[in-house]
């Protein structure tokens, strides 16, 4: 696939030696592709991605992939904080309420094939933004279609009664839904809210058995050994 490079001058090292394990997607919520691209490499901002594609399909490289960009501030994922330095950043133009653009989507389906492919980072590693900072962050939002990645092994999608449910009162639904990555000290709201927007778009009100189903099978297939007990 074609990318153009367009160096910001806002990323450094990755701490500790860490490397890519995670992909997180954003939206730029900005008019434009340009006014994106301008935002992200200027120094004055403090803010960049590895990559920004635009609704056209156009894909640009502004921090090259071994490098720590700043798109992600501050969350925590899988028991994990220092998110910068442990993910690569894509940015996608739009503006959180339009649908993503064909062209802008098979764009990205190229791009993490690549991006999972070079790392080893598996599927269930392509997160959002508000998957690691439900408490400040919606985006991608509720118009990505997560569903489209995971039919191509670029995210995962959760089938209810695969692996069970807990109860909806919202004890195991949030214990699963910490397995899974969520962080278990952010509000139980925010969080709720952040899978819902991922995995149930348009949904709302108390947990749910529906909830708790989809959750029960995330954490069946994808939760990890975090050392805190949660696994």
């Amino acid at each position: 696939m074609d990318i153009l490079p367009h160096p910001s001058p806002n990323f450094g090292e990755r701490r500790g030696g860490a490397r890519p394990e995670l992909v997180v997607l954003h939206y730029t919520a900005m008019a434009s592709c340009e006014a994106a691209r301008d935002r992200l490499c200027d120094p004055a901002h403090e803010v960049s991605a590895h990559y920004l594609i635009g609704r056209d399909g156009r894909c640009l490289r502004l921090v090259e992939e071994p490098m720590r960009a700043w798109h992600a501030g501050a969350g925590r994922w899988r028991g994990a904080g220092d998110m910068n330095s442990r993910s690569i950043g894509i940015e996608l133009d739009n503006d959180g309420a339009s649908p993503f653009s064909e062209p802008q989507m098979a764009c990205l389906e190229r791009l993490l094939a690549g991006i999972l492919t070079r790392w080893e980072i598996p599927p269930e590693g392509v997160i959002g933004h508000s998957d690691m900072a439900p408490a400040r962050k919606i985006d991608p939002g509720p118009r990505f279609d997560w569903r489209r990645l995971a039919r191509q092994g670029l995210s995962v999608w959760p089938e209810a009664g695969r692996s069970g449910g807990g109860g909806c009162d919202g004890g195991d639904l949030f214990t699963d839904l910490a397995r899974f990555g969520y962080d278990p000290e952010a509000p139980r709201e925010a969080v709720l809210a952040a899978f819902r927007t991922r995995f149930r778009p348009g949904a709302g009100g108390a947990p749910t058995a529906a909830d708790a189903a989809l959750a029960a099978d995330l954490a069946a297939r994808f939760a990890v050994d975090r050392g805190d007990g949660l696994t």
